[in-house]
């Protein structure tokens, strides 16, 4: 209560709250179905022994690389399940990258996802790039637990009434 009591005296406006501070998921009746393109990035570090023992994206569980894209994937359709008050839209396409930085020992994920819906696909490639990033972990844990995920944010976005939006 102390955090809606401090945004009711800013006054800020938070698009899950009504005006008697009680969530509530967006009304998008008004929206138009518009394309909607979001595209977000993470990585999973490891120190130099842990990257090299995974530099072919094995593991003893089985394809990192493949599992992760997979659980990526499955993330992003399974969005509205974990994020409260998101919407259930449906999704036209996911792609989940993962590529190999040697200089960094890390893997960076890059989910693209796009719909033709009335609200956007943020949270979806957010939640893509999570999954994918833990599944990452969860697979080379087992080297070694010390492995970081980090920088996991919003590349860009395309379509909607807030227009487009890029890092």
């Amino acid at each position: 209560m102390i955090i809606l009591d401090l945004l009711k005296d800013y006054q800020i406006m938070v698009s899950h709250l009504d005006k008697k501070n009680n969530p509530i998921m967006v009304d998008v009746a008004n929206k138009h179905i518009t394309t909607r393109i979001a595209v977000a990035q993470g990585e999973v570090v490891f120190d130099k022994i842990t990257f090299k023992k995974i530099e072919k994206l094995k593991s003893k569980k089985g394809s990192i690389k493949n599992i992760a894209i997979i659980a990526g994937i499955m993330g992003a359709k399974e969005t509205s399940r974990l994020i409260p008050l998101c919407h259930n839209i449906p999704i036209d396409s996911v792609n989940v990258e993962i590529k190999k930085n040697i200089k960094t020992n890390s893997l960076k994920v890059t989910a693209k996802v796009q719909t033709s819906s009335k609200t956007g696909v943020e949270m979806e490639a957010l939640t893509a790039v999570s999954v994918s990033c833990l599944t990452i972990y969860d697979m080379c844990k087992y080297l070694n637990k010390s492995i970081t995920i980090k920088n996991i944010k919003l590349v860009s976005k395309k379509g909607g009434k807030s227009s487009n939006f890029q890092i």
